[in-house]
């Protein structure tokens, strides 16, 4: 399973004047810290809102010339087991180039992919690798489906263990 996952970082400016600058700052100061390792992290500024009333603020927070910008880092993570699996995975890989910089997970969306689909078009087998009566095979060339016959076809690509074996035993035996 395949998931996009995005992460909310608070990053520390310095010697800023507006909010439009820190999160200018922000931006650059991350991406030289992923980059090269983490290139196809995108970087963007985070939606911030007042806790009491739901109104929108500046991702940036400015006092004494220094600021706190929130940030939305997000990335994709191939071949994990489950969402909590592929957050735990984003928030090491990102959080081991931005030192110091505290992460918090905001949400994890689930990939749909091409091997997803082809799993559910796999014929049900009767535990020797071959189709059994009734199920259908997908011929991929024009597209057709048709109905296996009653008797036992091997699946495609399969190697017939019984002539292996033997061949194996032979070399063992000289």
């Amino acid at each position: 399973m395949d998931c996009r996952v995005v992460v909310e970082a608070a990053v520390p400016v310095y010697d800023v004047g507006t909010a439009d600058e820190a999160v200018r700052i922000a931006i650059s100061k991350t991406g030289e810290m992923l980059n090269p390792d983490l290139n196809y992290v995108e970087i963007d500024m985070a939606e911030r809102a007042c806790p009491d009333c739901g109104a929108a603020s500046d991702p940036a927070f400015i006092a004494a010339d220094e600021g706190l910008v929130a940030l939305e880092l997000e990335m994709t993570v191939f071949n994990v087991d489950r969402e909590e699996h592929a957050s735990r995975v984003a928030r090491k890989e990102i959080g081991q180039r931005l030192r110091n910089i505290p992460l918090e997970v905001l949400g994890v969306e689930v990939l749909e992919t091409d091997d997803d689909e082809e799993a559910d078009d796999v014929p049900a087998t009767n535990g020797e690798n071959e189709v059994t009566a009734g199920d259908e095979d997908v011929d991929s060339a024009d597209g057709e489906s048709t109905a296996a016959t009653s008797e036992t076809e091997p699946v495609a690509g399969d190697d017939d263990e019984e002539e292996v074996l033997p061949e194996f035993e032979d070399l063992m035996d000289e």
